[in-house]
């Protein structure tokens, strides 16, 4: 099988079925290093292989992306060998709205499609993104104190708005504000992350593939119904399941998570891989 700088591991050639898994912003694969060996603890057979986008951890060295369509399209490239297989995908926040945006393109050119699609707390795509380092709200839209989109070159004060929103959401620890070295390093990658997801607009349509969505009881910037509003998109049945923690209860509440996780991957590893008619 054809490698690639996007897998942080090898896929296993024999593999029932796979999981690939997409970060959040500013967050890299590195957040899914256990997940093979928990979900291999609960019992399912498949092969976890986390995404890793440019611009960060293994990859620091490589252009990041601010644009979601160029992301898929280079997604879909030098995936496809990959998803050729049966397999599954995870997206936390961001990485949600990057698989959806995946299966979309796969499912326009008529490419095989996921058995399944995990998607967890990120609002679905017609509400407006909600926004990070304002006054009024936290959330994906704006990345600096005055509400404007700011790029890597951010005065130091919206730096400290977005870093303090982001410890409040769970998303860094509060030591961290101590760094200004180690912020200045991880706030561009967060930027323009966030430059990515709202590039993506409101545009979108129904996947030919089942939802499961997962959403964060105390989560302050993506609320359980918004969450639940994804089921426009669930051309093949949806379900939302609302678990312990914030927004990042992919790391404060790992285990419910991967007790939810391990049932779907039981649940699609004996079915056929589904193969979608050009739309």
């Amino acid at each position: 099988m054809t490698t690639t700088e996007y897998l942080a591991r090898a896929p296993q050639p024999h593999a029932p079925v796979r999981l690939l898994c997409f970060p959040f912003a500013g967050g890299g694969a590195s957040v899914y290093a256990r997940w093979q060996r928990e979900l291999d603890a609960r019992g399912a057979s498949v092969d976890v292989l986390p995404v890793r986008l440019p611009g960060r951890e293994g990859r620091s060295g490589k252009p990041r992306f601010t644009e979601l369509t160029s992301l898929v399209e280079e997604l879909d490239e030098e995936l496809d060998e990959v998803l050729a297989s049966p397999h599954l995908l995870y997206g936390h926040s961001m990485g949600a709205l990057i698989a959806y945006a995946l299966i979309r393109r796969r499912q326009e050119r008529g490419a095989p499609l996921p058995r399944a699609a995990l998607l967890a707390a990120y609002r679905a795509p017609h509400l407006p993104p909600p926004r990070i380092g304002s006054d009024s709200d936290a959330g994906f839209g704006a990345t600096s104190g005055d509400g404007a989109e700011s790029g890597s070159g951010a005065e130091s004060g919206s730096d400290s708005d977005l870093a303090r929103a982001l410890v409040a959401l769970g998303g860094l620890p509060e030591a961290l504000l101590g760094h200004p070295e180690w912020l200045r390093a991880l706030l561009p990658v967060v930027r323009d992350d966030l430059a990515l997801c709202a590039s993506a607009g409101s545009a979108g349509g129904p996947v030919r593939v089942p939802l499961h969505l997962f959403a964060g009881a105390d989560d302050s910037l993506v609320r359980a119904s918004e969450m639940t509003a994804w089921r426009r998109y669930a051309a093949r049945g949806c379900e939302v399941r609302v678990l312990p923690g914030g927004h990042f209860f992919l790391r404060t509440h790992e285990g419910w998570l991967l007790d939810e996780v391990a049932p779907l991957v039981h649940r699609y590893g004996g079915r056929r891989t589904v193969h979608a008619a050009a739309s």
